[in-house]
């Protein structure tokens, strides 16, 4: 099949290694060398695990050799954002204070991945604690490059996850999303991504020890995967969708619903709220917008979305307020000017009390309530995941003005994780050399839907990467 096989999606991968064309240990391989060429440039891995993944390729060769039935996903490599714990190894969060934080066990969605038969070939980098910025930079790493511009930041906070899929170091990423951090990224790097609706799938979001976060934390933050292909997603989706006693919050939902009667229909908002939107990424809407017109789609242009100003004020009190009182101590784990993207947010936005808090509560549920109804007219939206094309690098920490440049235009993001409902990134095209998309938000439980029309959208757009990344330029 050649020496490339890094180059194939995740599901020609396992096929591959399925019917005996290719062994696990070439696959591996394959990707280890990629890494070993790839990563110098752009710092995306941060921990490779290449013997751990050398001895799992050699228990999948030895099963398929014994005639055993193996997984949709045999012998594909992934990454898994340093957020999420693998056995054996530290999850460092991107803080030199958690460099030895061993994981005694697999987070839900990494067993998930593995009993399917992918390989977890490395951790990849973040902003320190997620909380630094929407730039991928953290204290123990360094900095993520991004591999179409190194003057452009590949997003966050799973941006590490999104330069491994785009540059071919591993067919599938494992990041995970409580505003845009798996949507941003795949916008920025030219890859797909899903957000999954909160209770898809099971996740364990104790960080450090027995006690799980507040409701924000439990509500907002779901763990989501990236792929060069919709199909891939799709096979990740299958594999990670379902229950687990580690997490009573994920519900036995059919992964894939009842198919809706007559063409499905799409409302269209390029620039949700009004609040401005760049000439390229409102082209890329509807540049995706005639491609699902011309797959059958039912797609209107609609005034707005439900109630967002609202949403994205009661999102920055609920979380504040449950932030609030461990922020003197995060603070100082976070390094020198990584503060600043929490802190401008905090300065602004005092904690409520007690009883402001309930109240925001009820709020919370009735915006969920309006988006329900929007959805239950419109099944899928068509919008921006960030209104701009990718950003310089700590934009977003850089004083108060560019943290409300970047909160703006990821605002849709915000809002549709707020109200819980699942939406997947896909590419667009280029512009002006660097990657465009769009994303496709859905009814809560019908992530089917979102990807059938991502799919739809790709078949007639096209794949970006793989993507050699822009060298870096070195003095003679």
């Amino acid at each position: 099949m050649g020496e490339d096989l890094w180059r194939l999606s995740a599901a020609a991968q396992a096929r591959a290694v399925r019917g005996g064309e290719v062994s696990a240990a070439e696959l591996v391989e394959s990707h280890l060398e990629r890494i070993r060429k790839v990563n110098p440039e752009v710092n995306a891995v941060t921990r490779l695990l290449a013997e751990r993944a050398r001895e799992a390729a050699g228990r999948t060769d030895r099963r398929r050799a014994a005639g055993e039935v193996l997984g949709p996903l045999e012998g594909v490599p992934f990454t898994v954002k340093e957020t999420t714990a693998v056995e054996g190894v530290p999850t460092t969060f991107g803080t030199p204070r958690f460099r030895d934080l061993v994981a005694p066990a697999d987070a839900p969605p990494v067993a998930r991945l593995r009993a399917a038969g992918a390989i977890p070939i490395g951790h990849s980098n973040m902003p320190t604690l997620v909380l630094a910025g929407m730039h991928t930079r953290s204290e123990l790493f360094g900095d993520t490059v991004n591999p179409w511009d190194r003057g452009r930041t590949p997003g966050g906070s799973s941006g590490g996850d999104a330069v491994a899929v785009a540059t071919g170091m591993a067919a599938l990423g494992l990041g995970n999303d409580s505003g845009g951090s798996v949507r941003v990224p795949a916008q920025f790097c030219g890859v797909a991504g899903l957000k999954p609706t909160v209770g898809r799938f099971p996740a364990d979001h104790r960080a450090f020890g027995p006690d799980d976060p507040g409701p924000a934390s439990q509500l907002l933050v779901t763990d989501g995967p990236f792929a060069r292909h919709v199909g891939d997603l799709r096979l990740a989706y299958e594999v990670l969708a379902g229950t687990d006693p580690r997490d009573p919050r994920a519900v036995p939902v059919p992964a894939y619903g009842e198919p809706l009667p007559g063409p499905v229909k799409v409302a269209v908002v390029a620039d949700p709220g009004g609040h401005g939107v760049h000439p390229t990424v409102r082209a890329a809407v509807a540049t995706a917008a005639d491609a699902l017109r011309d797959a059958g789609y039912d797609v209107r242009e609609v005034p707005d979305v439900p109630r967002l100003d609202e949403a994205l004020d009661a999102y920055h009190r609920i979380t504040v307020t449950e932030f609030a009182p461990t922020w003197p101590a995060v603070r100082g784990l976070l390094g020198r000017g990584g503060d600043r993207f929490i802190g401008f947010v905090m300065e602004r936005t005092p904690p409520a009390s007690a009883d402001e808090f309930m109240r925001l509560m009820g709020t919370w549920l009735n915006i969920r309530r309006s988006w329900a109804e929007f959805l239950d007219e419109y099944p899928l939206l068509l919008g921006p995941s960030f209104t701009e094309p990718p950003v310089e690098p700590g934009l977003e920490s850089r004083d108060r003005a560019g943290r409300d440049r970047v909160g703006s235009a990821m605002r849709l993001c915000t809002v549709t994780s707020f109200v819980g409902v699942p939406g997947v990134a896909v590419p667009t095209g280029t512009a002006d050399g660097l990657p465009s998309g769009v994303q496709i938000v859905g009814r809560a439980f019908r992530e089917d839907l979102c990807l059938a029309a991502a799919e739809a959208v790709e078949q007639r757009l096209g794949v970006l990467t793989p993507i050699d990344p822009i060298p870096r330029v070195r003095a003679d």
